[in-house]
């Protein structure tokens, strides 16, 4: 196992009190894997990201049971250890903003190879052929390694920061939102990219976005998170095929299928609840059609519905029946989930 991240909780102080943005969520990423993370914004995905690359504010407190990278634990790990022998070498980062992460005055080369050398002894020439290599690589013509980032497309500019994320050969390639922001032609030719670079490299990818196409195209396994916490992860393929989770219906409901194109789409009515303070049921319990009293008082235990497949749900005998009801417009138009 690459990565073992097990009960982290990240909260955040604010003046009207202590945000649970991250709340005991588990997961682990095997060597060579993609595990994507969906969910709307706001659901702490990218939280959860920051708190692995140590870039949250001084506002937040990250603890975690265990949070072991190659059986390494990450906690006992110094900053300045941190950012010598894992950040860059170790896991890389392709962030959200990534369109706009290049320095405008410095070329976009030189910031590639200035990442390189901060993190290994290697002559500025032998930095700038590895750059020229991973230009070449992420489909950017190696010429515009002396161009400044105003001169690169907001799609060029991804690949840019795709080819740094590379450049270390990292075992683990941190993405989030790898795609938003760009129209759906570059989306594609991103996406391409991506998975013809996985082929060649090793690294594994955790990826974090609220596209499920994007989610469905590239990633092996999938967690889907709502409200801080994990509700359901399993195989790509078993997560659509058979969902368990009330919110993993709702999303796929939400999404348009090129198997069923005239089928309607069906929204989820509401909005995630304030993090705030505890709560301690289920929280996707106020937008639910299929809740009971008991979700609304007791946390969901995790259980193994099949191999690999995990939920946070207490309904779980009555999965046929929500299945059934969770393709009907009218189960989620119903006054409880509408509140």
């Amino acid at each position: 196992m690459l990565l073992d991240i097990r009960d982290l909780k990240v909260r955040y102080a604010t003046g009207q009190g202590t945000v649970k943005a991250v709340d005991g969520v588990s997961l682990s990423i095997a060597e060579n894997e993609v595990l994507g993370i969906a969910g709307e914004s706001g659901c702490g995905k990218t939280t959860l990201i920051k708190a692995l690359m140590r870039l949250l504010p001084g506002t937040a407190t990250t603890t975690a049971e265990r949070l072991h990278f190659k059986g390494r634990e990450l906690q006992t790990l110094s900053d300045r250890d941190f950012r010598k022998q894992i950040l860059w070498n170790e896991i890389s980062l392709v962030p959200q903003s990534a369109m706009n992460s290049l320095d405008p005055v410095y070329r976009v080369g030189d910031q590639v190879v200035e990442a390189i050398r901060a993190h290994i002894d290697t002559p500025r020439r032998e930095a700038r052929d590895r750059v020229a290599h991973l230009f070449d690589a992420v489909g950017l013509q190696t010429g515009l390694m002396d161009s400044y980032p105003h001169e690169f497309s907001g799609g060029m500019r991804q690949r840019a920061m795709i080819a740094m994320a590379l450049a270390l050969e990292p075992s683990l390639i941190v993405m989030d939102e790898p795609t938003t922001g760009l129209d759906v032609l570059v989306q594609e030719r991103i996406i391409r990219k991506l998975l013809e670079i996985r082929s060649e490299i090793e690294s594994s990818i955790l990826l974090i976005t609220h596209d499920i196409s994007v989610i469905a195209e590239m990633s092996d396994r999938i967690g889907i998170m709502y409200a801080g916490r994990l509700m359901e992860l399993a195989a790509a393929e078993d997560l659509f095929d058979t969902p368990w989770h009330p919110y993993t219906l709702g999303l796929k409901n939400a999404f348009p299928s090129i198997r069923a194109i005239d089928r309607e789409l069906i929204s989820i009515p509401g909005s995630p609840p304030n993090l705030l303070g505890d709560l301690p049921g289920c929280t996707f319990n106020g937008r639910c059609p299929f809740a009971v009293p008991a979700c609304a008082a007791e946390r969901p235990v995790d259980t193994d519905v099949g191999p690999g497949h995990r939920v946070s749900c207490h309904r779980l005998d009555d999965i046929e029946s929500m299945r059934a009801r969770a393709s009907e417009k009218t189960t989620w138009q119903s006054s409880k989930s509408a509140a």
